[in-house]
């Protein structure tokens, strides 16, 4: 987009950092280096397969060592100051910078794929391959706390631009097969950080939910996502009809709180969006963020996950979708993930979704 910049540079351990200035930013285009003595990075994490469902399990113990919930003097997403040496150097409208704790990465392989598909699906006892992919931090802005309600139409286009950015870098990381931005916010979905971000993960393999999405397709066909956009339009689960996407609550939705969106065109990933579809996500992601949290009056926990089309595979059939999840299902109440929903993956639903999409529409009316 015209006006936003983006300005690559190293931190001392050698992890990319790459910063998105906003169209009207006040920031100058010389940012500091890191004061940092540079750091070992973490050993690469081992894929393990589990045999009863062929799911691959990254056992990343370096993760262990990540911050939890730091006092904001601590915070190491806040620009550095002498007394705090952070993962970002200067000021910064967004930053996005490699996971100093990843869950795949940071070896990349020689070649790409890593390991071909075949392989990856095949059943065995005591298989490992090794954990290769890529982990970013997406920071939103360098305040310690807040939440898009506090961030202008300009900063969350930049966020967009950033996430289109790096979806189309990562998707050209070798052994990368499949990218997935996404947002968790509040105490109670499980957030180490209150500093305002979200994080990209570049998967060496395509996730179960896209396995299961792909068989979905197979059994109904390839214009699954297209009807269903065509189904959810006519019913009175819609919560905003825009000019690019449209907003509703699924007609299966199986959270207290469920937003789904989806492209009135196919496009199967942020790399593949004009910039007028930009422009609306920007506007559109911000409008129901804020709108969540005045359901209760108070900050909602949610996850906010961009389903996006595998690397390789799926792309003629699976659009970019955004899927914001919260299980807040009263103003002092949350839904958690118990014994049908965790044992057996049957989900029990709370609330009715066309009960639920009459309260969303409440809470954004009159937000712009």
């Amino acid at each position: 987009m015209a006006g936003i910049t983006k300005r690559v540079t190293r931190l001392s351990d050698g992890r990319e950092l790459l910063y998105f200035d906003d169209a009207d930013t006040a920031l100058p285009p010389e940012r500091p280096a890191d004061a940092r003595p540079p750091e070992p990075r973490p050993a690469l994490p081992a894929l393990r397969q589990d045999p009863l469902t062929g799911e691959w399990i990254s056992i990343a113990a370096a993760r262990q060592n990540r911050a939890f919930l730091p006092p904001t003097e601590l915070d190491p997403l806040a620009p550095s100051t002498p007394g705090n040496l952070t993962e970002v150097p200067g000021d910064y409208d967004v930053a996005v910078f490699e996971n100093k704790s990843p869950s795949f990465g940071p070896a990349l392989p020689a070649g790409k794929p890593a390991y071909d598909q075949a392989d990856l699906d095949r059943i065995g006892l005591g298989r490992s391959l090794p954990g290769y992919g890529r982990c970013e931090v997406v920071c939103f802005g360098p305040q310690h706390t807040g939440s898009w309600a506090d961030f202008s139409v300009s900063r969350a286009r930049t966020v967009v631009e950033a996430w289109a950015d790096r979806t189309a870098a990562l998707s050209a990381v070798p052994g990368v097969r499949q990218v997935y931005v996404f947002e968790n916010r509040g105490a109670e979905i499980g957030v180490t950080l209150h500093h305002p971000h979200g994080q990209i993960y570049g998967y060496p393999y395509v996730t179960p939910r896209t396995k299961n999405l792909l068989d979905s397709i197979a059994n109904y066909g390839p214009g699954l996502m297209g009807d269903i956009l065509e189904f959810e339009a006519k019913s009175e689960r819609v919560l905003i009809s825009g000019e690019h996407f449209t907003v509703f609550v699924p007609f299966a939705a199986r959270w207290p709180i469920e937003v789904h969106m989806l492209p009135h065109r196919h496009v199967p990933d942020f790399a593949a969006t004009t910039t007028a579809e930009r422009d609306e996500i920007a506007v559109l992601y911000r409008r129901i963020l804020r709108g969540l949290d005045r359901i209760y009056g108070t900050p909602t926990p949610y996850i906010a996950a961009w389903l996006q089309a595998p690397v390789h595979v799926g792309r003629a059939d699976i659009r970019l979708m955004l899927q914001v999840t919260s299980p807040r299902r009263a103003a002092d109440k949350m839904k958690f993930r118990a014994g049908s929903e965790t044992g057996m993956g049957a989900f029990i639903g709370d609330i009715e979704p066309e009960a639920g999409a009459a309260r969303l529409r409440a809470a954004l009316d009159g937000l712009d």
